[in-house]
């Protein structure tokens, strides 16, 4: 039987190959019959012709194996998908190899260590390092700061494989507002800010040299430079060398490194840093004098201020609280600022009081503050308020109309890397703070609460509560408030999305329970 020889478009040509296969496939024309080209470098002389290898023979009779099972696993495509931005030539005929032995070998589902398949998720593992080196690998430098479009930055990248087209969605994402191009060897992508061209590979030379913004970037890449966190080989297996002539940092690693262990060296034996808080920590004392002097008349309305976290052992100290509501509230959102009953607020950028009027029919109660709400200073701007923002607006409330706040009032998180990240109070964290919460419910006086989630639900009604059991229902708290229990918005967030709309639906049914005590 002569060889067939099937020539695709180009090396990444995923739909071609795919049409191919499935042809062949059904003529039961065997791997070791097919030779693959792309048409990027082909001789012509060396391949049979369009005619021949169009009109392929088919097998077994001249019938075509028309009831074959063709369905392979969806993961089989996908690695197809990434293999084939491999650099090898035969990979081709590797994908071929294995997706006749999928329909002509069951078995093979079931063998993770067969040879073929082995080797193709190796392939696609250096495809997808390949990925991740470009996206992390690039540096720009500014050509035509003056032109009319804003300048065009131009970065140079040699890739190992054949993933220009396919990491170039990234950078559309990443760098939307620039105009930018990113040339290699073989293939180069420009973005104008409305549309992606690819166009021929490109030399180094004609790469532009370096700017002015590289020597800032330099600065910078000098001063976060931390020897003791130097590690050589660790550095050099997630940034390889051969990426080092196209990284304007690299020039900087060898003196950085050599001078390291006298760096370190000044560094532990200079004097520990004093943080800026944006939260002074004042007296006790301060405060008092501040709290008489707002209050305008005597009252019977008094609140506890915590004791100063430099001695614990004090007791609190009773305030009075002004008779106008709002007054109060804005009195007991400062005294929060300064409230160390428990560690949260030690670290928390500041306290985030309820926001709301004064008489509110409403009030939302959900568990702490998150990352935007500790920066912002105001409840419910995060993720999980415009999810809540959303449900508002489609149950036709307004939230002018909602007093909102949580059953917590610092942001408790812990670092990983940068980014802060949520961590739910304790009890004892949670029980600190309620009387802050009561103080704001006595000066809101709502008909009726909402308990988003099970912090806030225990805050309120003063036990445990299985929110999933209990959700949708109606409670009474010990004062013979009426309590709506239902899930927090980013308990929807962390849920599996393809059940997202089923979970915002029944939740936007549990809240629409309040309507009923919403003043109109």
């Amino acid at each position: 039987m002569s060889q067939q020889h099937v020539t695709l478009a180009s090396e990444t040509d995923w739909p071609g190959f795919r049409n191919e296969a499935r042809r062949l496939l059904t003529r039961l024309t065997p791997p070791d019959e097919v030779a693959w080209h792309s048409r990027v470098g082909a001789a012509e002389d060396l391949f049979a012709s369009d005619d021949e290898s169009a009109a392929a023979a088919p097998r077994n009779g001249g019938t075509h194996a028309s009831s074959m099972n063709l369905v392979v696993p969806a993961s089989f495509l996908t690695l197809c998908e990434t293999v084939i931005l491999h650099n090898d030539p035969d990979r081709f005929g590797l994908l071929y190899r294995l997706l006749w032995r999928l329909v002509h070998e069951p078995g093979l589902r079931r063998d993770p260590l067969d040879a073929d398949r082995v080797r193709a998720q190796h392939m696609a593992q250096a495809v997808r390092r390949d990925m991740h080196k470009m996206k992390a690998f690039v540096r720009f430098r500014t050509l035509d700061a003056e032109s009319e479009g804003g300048p065009l930055h131009v970065a140079w990248f040699e890739p190992d494989h054949h993933i220009v087209e396919a990491v170039a969605p990234f950078f559309v994402r990443r760098f939307t507002q620039m105009r930018w191009a990113i040339l290699t060897p073989e293939r180069s992508i420009r973005w104008d800010g409305e549309k992606l061209e690819i166009g021929p590979g490109a030399s180094r030379d004609q790469a532009p040299p370096a700017d002015a913004g590289e020597s800032l970037w330099l600065t910078y890449y000098r001063h976060i430079f931390n020897p003791a966190r130097l590690k050589l080989s660790m550095m050099q297996k997630e940034m390889p060398r051969k990426y080092w002539h196209n990284l304007p940092e690299a020039e900087l690693i060898s003196p950085l490194s050599m001078e390291a262990s006298e760096r370190q060296a000044r560094m532990i034996e200079a004097p520990a840093t004093v943080p800026r808080r944006r939260i002074p920590v004042r007296a006790e004392a301060d405060l008092a004098e501040e709290t008489f002097m707002r209050t305008s008349a005597p009252s019977s309305q008094h609140t506890s201020l915590p004791s100063h976290p430099a001695d614990p052992r004090q007791p609190s100290t009773e305030f009075r609280l002004p008779d106008d509501p709002v007054e109060a509230l804005a009195m007991l959102g400062k005294l929060t600022d300064r409230c160390r009953e428990c560690p949260i607020g030690e670290h928390a950028t500041q306290s985030v009081f309820g926001e709301g009027p004064v008489g509110a029919s409403i009030m939302v109660v959900g568990e702490q503050p998150g990352d935007q709400e500790d920066l912002q200073g105001r409840p419910f701007v995060g993720p999980a308020g415009k999810l809540f923002d959303r449900a508002v607006a489609e149950l036709g409330w307004s939230r002018d109309r909602l007093y909102v706040s949580n059953a917590v009032k610092h942001f408790k998180f812990e670092l990983r890397g940068k980014r802060r990240m949520h961590k739910t109070p304790g009890q004892r964290e949670v029980a600190a703070c309620l009387h802050w919460l009561e103080s704001e419910i006595e000066q809101v006086k709502p008909t009726a609460l909402i308990a988003l989630g099970a912090t806030a639900a225990r805050a309120l009604l003063g036990r445990p509560v299985a929110v999933m059991r209990e959700r949708g229902q109606w409670h009474t708290d010990a004062q013979g408030r009426q309590v709506l229990v239902t899930l927090h918005p980013s308990a929807l967030l962390r849920a599996d999305p393809a059940g997202h709309e089923q979970n915002y639906a029944q939740w936007l049914e549990d809240l629409s329970l309040a309507s009923k005590h919403l003043k109109r």
